[in-house]
Parts: C-alpha cells; sequence; structure tokens
C-alpha cells in the first residue's frame, strides 16, 4: 500500500485529493467559517462537543473515527440553519506526560506541548469544523486557575474536604487513585496491583448527591445509551433497607449495621465487621494477647489483597473471633462478634449482621467455624394467598410433604436466598418479604433501635494525586489555622519549574521538594505554612471544560453564566463508552454543584450522547506490540481525509465496533472521485429551473432530502452514504445514457450531492461546490427542502413469482387493488410460459409489491 501521493504525477483533471485538501485549507483559515457566537448572528444555536483528546502522541484512528462522527453532527446542524458551537482542546495534565517525562529525564510541559502542536497539525488536515478561537489546554494557568476556583467553592460548600482513611494505592505510579480508576483490582493507567494505604486526602462529598445523580438518569433516558444509563445506576448501586444499632457488651454507644433485609433479624447469630475498620481494630484491642497478635497478623494479610480478591464468592472464609458480644435489638441475643475480610470498611458502616441461612457469605462463613444457623423464611411458603396449614405427626411436630425440601441450608450448604413467609421470628411470624421488611423497620422505630435508610455503592471521590503534572490544590497549612484557602485574588497557584525536581514516583508529591514554592506565609496570621502539595485528580479538568468554552479567552471568570444560558447544556457529545462512569459521572456532578451555587440553570451537562465503536485490526485492538497498528498518519497520507471519513462513516452504526482490514478506503476514494467529476460536467447554468429536470431522477434526488436528516439524527450515518453512493450512480446514468449533462436535474442532484458530502468529505464537497459554479464555503448552505410531489410514489415495481421463483417484474400504481394486480401478473407472457399447462393451485397476492403463483401437474 502506498503511502505517499505525489500530485505531479495524477492524470491532468483527475481528482487528486492532495492538490483539494492543499488548495481549501488556506481559504477556510482565512474565511474562519466555523466561529461561532457572532454579534448579531439571530440564529438557533447548537452545541455539539467531542470528548477532548490527551495528547499522548499523534491523533490514531480511535480519534479518526469518534472526531469524524462528531463533526458530521456539527456540519449537519449548520446546513440545517443552526449557529453551531464546535470546540477543540486538549486534557493535558496526568500521569502519562509525567511518566514520559521522567522516561525521558525531561520537562512534563515540553513533552505534553509537543504533543499537542503535532495533533493539531493531524487535526487541521483532517478538517473537523471547530472552532479554533476557543481552543484551550488544561495544563495551561489561565484554565487550572478556574480548577482552583472551582476547588474553593466546593470547599467553602463543604463539598471538598480532607480526611484519614485506607485509599487505593498504586504501587507503580506510587500515587492514589478512586475507586472508579480501579478495574479488577489494577490500576486503570499503569495494570499494577491496587493496595490499600492509610493517607489523609481530599475529597469530594459526591455522595450528598447520590439520590439525584440516579434519579435524574430518567432525563437522559432514550437520548443516552442505555447501557450508559444502567452503568451508572450501576455504579451508585442504591439499595433500601434499615440501619439497625447494636449495642456491643462494654463499650458505649451503638454501632449501626446498615441491612436491606431488617425482616431477618431474629436469623442472626452474628456479626462481622471489617478487618480493616476503626471499630475492627478498636474491639481487638481490648481481646486476649493472643487475639490481639493473631488479628494483626490477619490484618497485615488482609491489606495485600484487592476488593475484588476479598469479595470473591469462591474463596475461603478466613477470620478472627474478638472475644465480644453484640446485642440483637429485636430479641436480646447475644452475637459473637468477627473480624474478617469479606466485609469492607467502606460498604455501610464497615459492619453487618450475618444471617447465614438466607446469605451465601454469611453461611460459608458460619460453616467454615461452625457458627449457629437459623432459618427465619419458609421459602417453601406462598408468599401470596392464603398461608397453608403445616401437617403435624401424631406428636402435633410440623413436617413437610416427601416432595416438598427440607430447609436445611447448614446441611446443604446452600443459603435459601428465594421468597417465602417468615418463621421463627415472633411478631414477623406468617408476613412476606415486603410485609415484614415494613414492621421490622416499623418495630426497630418503636424501641428507637433503628430507622428506615438507603446505602449506596457509591464513595466521595478522592481527588488529591501525588503527582506534579496536575493542579495545585489551593490550601495552605498552618500550625496555627488549620487549612487557610488561597486568597482568590491570588490564583492561579502555579506550578513551579520542574527544573531540580526530582519527579520519580516515591509516596509523597514532588512538590514538596519545590522548597520556594511550598513554603509561604499563612494568608491569615502571615506565620510560617506550607503549601498542600498534591495535586488535583485530572477528571476534575474534565469534569466542567465543556462550560470553559464558552469563555475560553476570558480571564475575569470560569464562564459566564449568561453564555451557558444561551449555549448549555450540550447538545450532542461524541465519545468513548470507557468514560461512561468515571467522566461523565464526575461532570454530572459539578454540573449539579454549579448549579447549587446558582451559576447554572440546568442539572445536566450533555443532552444527547453518542458513543462510537472501536476501530480494531484483524480482530484485535491496534499496538505496536502486536504489529496491527494502522497509523493514522499514514492512512491519511495514502488516501486522503475524505477517503479516511467516508470509510469510517460508511463503515456500520457507530457505535459498532469496526475492523479496518474489512475496509475499503480505496473504494471511498473512487467514489469521490466519481461525485467530482459529476460536479465538473455539469452543463448547465446555476439558475436553472430544476422543476424542468427529469422527473426520475429528481425523485430519488428529493426522497434522499427528505429521509436524510431522520438518518443524520439517528446516527445512521453509514445508510446516509450508502444512499449518496445511489444517488452519484443515478446521475451518472442520467448523465451517460439519459437526458444529459444539460439537464436541470442533473445540476440538482450534483449540488444536493455536494451538500450531503460536506457531512464526510468536507474538502471534495467545497471542491465540488466552486466547479458548480459557488463561491465557499458550501459548509454553510442551507439544507435544500423536498418538494412533496416528489416523494408520492407514482409506480413500484411488483414482483411476480411462480413456485417461487421469480418469473416478471411490473411496474404498476402503489395504489392498485389486489384483483389487478392479479390479473397482471396472470397475463404476463413470462409467466404464462412459466405456468405452461401446470394447474393454478393457489395465488397469494401482496399489492402492490408481491404474486406469488402456485401450481401443480
Amino acid at each position: 500500500m502506498a503511502h505517499d501521493h505525489d500530485p505531479a504525477h495524477a492524470e491532468p483533471g483527475a481528482y487528486d485529493f492532495a492538490a483539494i485538501q492543499a488548495k481549501w485549507l488556506p481559504v477556510w483559515d482565512e474565511l474562519q467559517p466555523f466561529r461561532a457566537g457572532a454579534s448579531g448572528d439571530t440564529r438557533p444555536r447548537k452545541y455539539v462537543l467531542d470528548m477532548f483528546p490527551y495528547p499522548s502522541g499523534d491523533l490514531h484512528m480511535g480519534h479518526a473515527e469518534a472526531f469524524g462522527f462528531g463533526d458530521i453532527a456539527a456540519r449537519y446542524w449548520r446546513h440545517q440553519g443552526f449557529d453551531v458551537l464546535h470546540p477543540i482542546g486538549w486534557d493535558s495534565f496526568g500521569l502519562p506526560a509525567e511518566n514520559a517525562a521522567i522516561k525521558r529525564g525531561a520537562d512534563p510541559r515540553e513533552w505534553t506541548y509537543a504533543n499537542i502542536a503535532q495533533q493539531k497539525a493531524s487535526f487541521r488536515q483532517y478538517a473537523p469544523s471547530f472552532d479554533w478561537s476557543r481552543e484551550l489546554h488544561t495544563s495551561d494557568p489561565e484554565y487550572y486557575k478556574w480548577n482552583q476556583w472551582l476547588f474553593l467553592k466546593l470547599y467553602e460548600k463543604g463539598i471538598a474536604y480532607r480526611k484519614a482513611g485506607q485509599v487505593n494505592w498504586c504501587p507503580n505510579d506510587q500515587t492514589v487513585l478512586a475507586n472508579e480508576q480501579v478495574v479488577d483490582g489494577h490500576c486503570e493507567r499503569c495494570g499494577a496491583v491496587v493496595t490499600k494505604k492509610a493517607l489523609t486526602q481530599w475529597y469530594f462529598r459526591v455522595t450528598d448527591y447520590a439520590d439525584r445523580l440516579l434519579d435524574d438518569l430518567n432525563q437522559l433516558e432514550g437520548t443516552w445509551p442505555s447501557k450508559v444509563v444502567s452503568m451508572q445506576r450501576n455504579w451508585i448501586g442504591r439499595s433500601a433497607g434499615a440501619d439497625v444499632e447494636f449495642e456491643i457488651e462494654g463499650r458505649e454507644g451503638r454501632v449501626p449495621v446498615f441491612t436491606t433485609r431488617p425482616d431477618t433479624l431474629y436469623g442472626a447469630t452474628f456479626m462481622v465487621v471489617a478487618v480493616d475498620s476503626d471499630l475492627a481494630a478498636e474491639l481487638a484491642g481490648g481481646a486476649s494477647a493472643e487475639v490481639r497478635m493473631h488479628f494483626q497478623d490477619y490484618l497485615d494479610s488482609v491489606r495485600a489483597e484487592t476488593d475484588i480478591e476479598r469479595l470473591a464468592t469462591d474463596r475461603p472464609k478466613t477470620g478472627v473471633f474478638l472475644e465480644r458480644y453484640a446485642i440483637n435489638p429485636l430479641n436480646g441475643e447475644r452475637l459473637p462478634i468477627w473480624a474478617s475480610d469479606y466485609v469492607l470498611a467502606d460498604y455501610g458502616h464497615g459492619a453487618i449482621m450475618a444471617v447465614p441461612a438466607h446469605d451465601q457469605r454469611d453461611l460459608d462463613f458460619a460453616r467454615a467455624f461452625n457458627l449457629p444457623v437459623r432459618v427465619v423464611v419458609d421459602t417453601n411458603a406462598p408468599v401470596t394467598g392464603v398461608i397453608p396449614v403445616i401437617p403435624v405427626d401424631e406428636n402435633g411436630v410440623p413436617y413437610l410433604p416427601e416432595d416438598v425440601p427440607a430447609l436445611d441450608p447448614a446441611g446443604t450448604g446452600v443459603a435459601l436466598t428465594g421468597e417465602g413467609r417468615l418463621i421463627n421470628s415472633g411478631p414477623l411470624d406468617g408476613l412476606s418479604k415486603s410485609n415484614a421488611i415494613r414492621r421490622a423497620i416499623e418495630i426497630l422505630d418503636e424501641r428507637g433501635t433503628g430507622h428506615a435508610a438507603k446505602n449506596y455503592r457509591l464513595r466521595d471521590w478522592l481527588i488529591s494525586r501525588q503527582r506534579f503534572w496536575g493542579t495545585p490544590i489551593p490550601i495552605i497549612h498552618c500550625a496555627d489555622c488549620g487549612e487557610v484557602p488561597v486568597p482568590e485574588s491570588e490564583l492561579p497557584v502555579r506550578l513551579p519549574d520542574a527544573a531540580g525536581l526530582d519527579l520519580t514516583p516515591k509516596g509523597t508529591s514532588p512538590l514538596g521538594g519545590a522548597g520556594a514554592w511550598v513554603n509561604v506565609a499563612c494568608p491569615n496570621c502571615g506565620g510560617a505554612a506550607k503549601r498542600d502539595s498534591d495535586t488535583m485528580d485530572t477528571f476534575v479538568d474534565s469534569s466542567w471544560y465543556y462550560l470553559r468554552y464558552l469563555n475560553a479567552n476570558d480571564d475575569s471568570q470560569a464562564f459566564d453564566p449568561s453564555e451557558a444560558e444561551k449555549w448549555a447544556p450540550v447538545d450532542q457529545y461524541v465519545g468513548g463508552v470507557e468514560h461512561a462512569i468515571l467522566h461523565l459521572l464526575y461532570s454530572r456532578f459539578i454540573t449539579k454543584v454549579l448549579f447549587d451555587l446558582g451559576y447554572l440553570g440546568f442539572t445536566e451537562p450533555f443532552t444527547s450522547l453518542l458513543n462510537q465503536g472501536m476501530v480494531l485490526m484483524d480482530g484485535s485492538k491496534m499496538s505496536k506490540s502486536k504489529g496491527n497498528l494502522v497509523e493514522f498518519a499514514s492512512e491519511l497520507a495514502a488516501h486522503g481525509t475524505d477517503a479516511l471519513r467516508v470509510t469510517l462513516a460508511f463503515a456500520g452504526p457507530p457505535e459498532d465496533d469496526i475492523d479496518w482490514a474489512d475496509l475499503s478506503p480505496v473504494g471511498s476514494a473512487k467514489f469521490l472521485a466519481r461525485a467530482w467529476r459529476i460536479a465538473g460536467e455539469v452543463a448547465s447554468s446555476p439558475d436553472v429551473d430544476w422543476s424542468t429536470g427529469d422527473r426520475a431522477l429528481r425523485r430519488i434526488t428529493h426522497r434522499l432530502l427528505a429521509d436524510a436528516p431522520g438518518l443524520a439524527e439517528a446516527y445512521k450515518f453509514n445508510v446516509i452514504v450508502a444512499r449518496l453512493m445511489e444517488l452519484v450512480n443515478a446521475t451518472r446514468k442520467a448523465i451517460d445514457s439519459g437526458p444529459g449533462a444539460s439537464d436541470a436535474a442533473v445540476r440538482e442532484a450534483a449540488e444536493v450531492t455536494a451538500m450531503l458530502l460536506d457531512l464526510f468529505a468536507p474538502y471534495t464537497a467545497e471542491d465540488m461546490w466552486q466547479r458548480l459554479g459557488y463561491e465557499p464555503t458550501i459548509a454553510l448552505v442551507p439544507w435544500r427542502k423536498a418538494d412533496p410531489a416528489l416523494l408520492i410514489e407514482e409506480q413500484v415495481t411488483a414482483v411476480v413469482q411462480v413456485d417461487g421463483k421469480v418469473r416478471d417484474r411490473l411496474q404498476v400504481s402503489p395504489k392498485i387493488s389486489g384483483d389487478e394486480l392479479e390479473q397482471l401478473a396472470r397475463a404476463s407472457e413470462a409467466v404464462t410460459r412459466s405456468v405452461g399447462d401446470r394447474e393454478i393451485v393457489n395465488v397469494i397476492v401482496r399489492a402492490p409489491r408481491l404474486v406469488n403463483i402456485a401450481t401443480r401437474g
């Protein structure tokens, strides 16, 4: 496959993508047709946004696909008469830049901005319709100043806070990770096994917004992929139940335990606390020396485990009895307290009531340590209708018929998790699950030992990182004043020069070694103090960047609320499904916070979401190590921007994965050349009366004009390309063997082809537009309206089959009756010959499209 294109060797008058690209890029640079929000522009507005790229190197095929789809949307809405905001920027802070700088012994800035320059050059050649006047980089002080402003606003409201606790720790990158950045127990960046570490860190209270984040997903049903909505719901993970308060013998204060099944309290036979929780350490401290030593050894071993490993259902249950007892608030029973790894410190309150008969993990633990198992739900009893009478033997002992399974989880090793009615539960006996839950909560409320509650899988967002290349946290630590916010007038807190700093990961931020930077006077008392040396998670940068585009060059405010009212929320967001939890959840959260603070009038940032699939090669994800990497730059050089963009749009639905090995940019280039040649052959003038043109060709043109908007808004870009190919073929036929190049319908078809091609192949479309006699730029041409009269079918093709084989095709009126169609079919010479002297035994007519004749003999 060639990777160079020499215009000098192109056939004279032939389609030459390189020459066309070189011709139009300077024109677009001069005209700047994609600048949005011009003064006095009265068009309605649309905000189309692509998830901005990370500058890790040149653009790749994934970028080509995603930004191609985003640009189709932007160009479509411009043709529909909208003032479209379609900005671009770079998510330029983060670990990859810092790690690359460490490897090369360079400043992260140098690596980052060199890559941005490379990507920008590739983007310009790829020709997305960006408003380059709003370009931003999150690593610019002009941007991260507003990250710090946002942090201070959250700090003022108590949403940003600092606390000590066990955090996810990447031993390779030597930094903490949010829960969402741990994938199957591994760091999502480097793949290292994540451990736990006790650190004091900064958090955002995402959990305060858990209900709103969950409930507001209802607004996004139908406009976001259902898969993404489900992923968000599952990650937030709301559970309804009760907080049950247990007394512990010899300890002041009660211990709350969250449970979704307070109805099974009578079945609780022991309590389990997370071995790495503060409660476990406290209780173990009062145990015997032998237990204390055993507990410490066990704790040390558990700290090396991941949460995934701890929650695995197929691993042996382990634990330590803490020689302490809790009191069941419903029946007063003493419950032995154990510490184990299968309970997590950050789930609920870090302790559970164990009901082994009805929970498999509790049952496995009970069987491992020979603890009691008490059945309190009769899963053989129906949950609706009349409660059955349980038969008894001659001694009055209840028994089950032989065909009913015994309620014996201790013997079978299988917990009874099905529905049923309560037994062995005092006042709850005979109640169904839902009624028993409600009654158990009422009893707890009456006794003051519990209440209805919700629990969430979601945890607060851990935002501090022990790395250099990020936004400095604008807090100063003073021995006398404590945490002191940096005054807003002193923002941004700029990163110091990396020269002289050891950026190697070592568990503490490299910024701590920048003495002149970290040592400052306290803004309150003037005494000696230190800056916070951690930097912010880069997901803070991307949580609100869509708003910064509205005022990208305004140093007086993060964004103008009046501009947000004009443009936001984003109408069309495009990006990968890999951001379905992290980025989208955080952006939704920050939007709600800004709404509460009075800066925004909406609560969801992205109205509509399109997730593109992956571009594979030979069935696998592209990578250098696999030797299947297809380089964006080389494909661009070999085939041109337009052929690449058409190929990706035509490959299939945007959300599907596509294999580059199965695609044909060469075929796309041939299609574009056919369309381009037609524009040069049109022989009529721009002011010709289209209505005088060939009606058959006009009908094809206008059906596409009518159908394309629905297809575009449903993301069926591949169908539009296929229909464009049909139109080009029909126009070619009209020129070569029909009314000819001077027919008005040929010009109309060529102009419509150019306008629609602008969505996919902007260079070719612009050159066609000029060849058709118009000034640039085609990107701003209003959408042509379909003529309703041309959408009415005058004739349709009816297929006639004899014994299942097609024997004739008839051109008929779409309003033809069944009887009329059958008569025409029987009269067909081809049908008569096929039937011969055989008997017609059945005729099926589906007017106006089908006649099926069955014969015998």
